[in-house]
């Protein structure tokens, strides 16, 4: 039988500082600007909400929903995620389900729709598209995340200017900026683009998220129209200071449990593996280099979307069936990401997988070869590592290491036993662990 590397526990050290109510957080912050003198009795308020899973989103929707209608407003939620859901209204009220939010959930309709509208072009001849539904109501609030994306590049990102011009595109608006990005940079687009929608479709408030490395919600700010092109890039630098991020920059194989869309646009984060600028090996100044992926599973929320399954090298077979192609298909294909749609070799067990991954490490031996293992790239204070990264772990103040290094367990099916802590367990001190490894060092 292969030989595989044992795995020991880590946790890592994050800066911590989250938002105990995000609910009653944003209700500060619509407090704070005086939302209520800007909405009139009985005017429509869209409340435009994407595909991502961040933290307690169903009741920061709640919170607006609940403020628009106390101050006389008339709120609905509209699906604000270009080609997402297989690039369908039914698809997108989907995806919003997966994530908590149905009217019964918010207390207001959910109106999906694919129908746009074009309303102006862009100064490099883009047709503008706008969800028709949204350019019809009085009011417009955005509510997003803002942090770094998966492969754009510059000062402004993913967060409320990216929902405002891909998200309420819809599928049509999406596959247009997609597509323009191979030859204009995002940055062009999002100061070229916005700046014509905004003449047609003015903002009545953005509210910014900014979460935390423990996928907690940090930052709660209500964003004027008039300061989203200027404020959205300082939120993104602190965003990128407070992500989370792999213990170690190199390794062999990173093994990843789920991928899926509510994690991530690439299903997994691009930024936390490495693979921003090239699917299959990091840039020269890219961190971490990671030589391997393998994909176990897709999220439940992803609803079949495994687009972001081409980046791994391995995946399972039970991956690949639960994948829905038409909507992974699509959503790779809007966002001119073809090769994001890949089918990896893939086995049907953990076993044959991990023992076909040890045989692409050459002749390093198994005890020092490099391997990783996450639940996905949003939880990231728990990694499992392989023993030959068990004495710098030792050394690091930011690390705890909890376990001694273990041979992986399979059940009778050959899928590995989980390793991660579910629930409070006793652990070997750090100072044992250490004075048991100098031992073995000196011996």
């Amino acid at each position: 039988m292969t030989t595989l590397p044992k795995m020991f526990r880590l946790r890592q050290h994050f800066a911590g500082g989250r938002i105990a109510d995000p609910a009653a957080g944003v209700t500060a912050e619509l407090e704070r600007v005086r939302l209520q003198n800007r909405i009139q009795n009985g005017e429509s308020v869209a409340v435009a909400v994407g595909s991502r899973g961040i933290a307690d989103l169903p009741a920061m929707v709640d919170a607006i929903v609940r403020y628009v209608k106390a101050v006389g407003g008339r709120p609905f939620v509209v699906p604000a995620m270009g080609s997402h859901g297989g690039g369908t209204a039914d698809g997108q009220i989907a995806v919003l389900e997966g994530l908590g939010i149905s009217e019964a959930r918010v207390g207001c309709p959910i109106v999906a729709s694919m129908e746009t509208e074009t309303i102006g072009q862009s100064v490099d001849g883009l047709p503008i598209h706008f969800d028709a539904r949204a350019l019809a109501a009085d009011h417009l609030i955005l509510l997003n995340r803002v942090k770094p994306h998966t492969r754009f590049t510059g000062r402004i990102q993913s967060g409320l200017l990216k929902m405002l011009m891909v998200g309420l595109g819809k599928r049509n608006g999406a596959c247009v900026y997609h597509q323009a990005n191979q030859t204009i940079p995002f940055d062009r687009l999002i100061r070229t683009v916005v700046p014509a929608i905004l003449a047609r479709r003015s903002v009545t408030l953005g509210i910014a998220v900014v979460e935390n490395a423990f996928d907690q919600i940090a930052i709660i700010e209500a964003v004027d129209e008039d300061r989203l092109l200027d404020r959205e890039p300082q939120l993104l630098e602190t965003s990128s200071r407070l992500m989370a991020h792999l213990p170690f920059d190199q390794a062999d194989l990173l093994i990843i449990d789920r991928i899926g869309k509510d994690i991530s646009g690439t299903g997994m984060d691009t930024n936390i593996i490495g693979r921003k600028q090239n699917d299959k090996v990091a840039a020269v100044d890219e961190y971490p280099k990671v030589r391997h992926i393998y994909v176990r599973g897709l999220t439940e929320a992803s609803r079949g979307n495994a687009a972001g399954i081409g980046l791994a090298e391995f995946c399972r077979s039970d991956l690949v069936d639960q994948m829905d192609q038409e909507a992974t298909r699509v959503n790779a294909l809007s966002a001119g990401h073809v090769s994001a749609a890949a089918i990896p070799i893939h086995y049907a067990t953990d076993r044959e997988v991990l023992e076909a991954a040890i045989t692409q490490s050459g002749l390093t031996p198994p005890e020092d070869v490099r391997w990783m293992w996450i639940r996905d790239t949003l939880h990231l204070s728990e990694v499992l590592c392989s023993a030959a990264f068990y004495g710098d772990a030792l050394r690091r103040d930011d690390l705890d290491v909890l376990d001694q290094p273990t041979p992986l367990e399979f059940d009778a099916a050959g899928q590995l036993v989980e390793r991660f802590t579910g629930a409070p367990v006793v652990e070997a001190s750090e100072a044992d662990l250490r004075r048991d490894w100098i031992a073995e060092e000196e011996a």
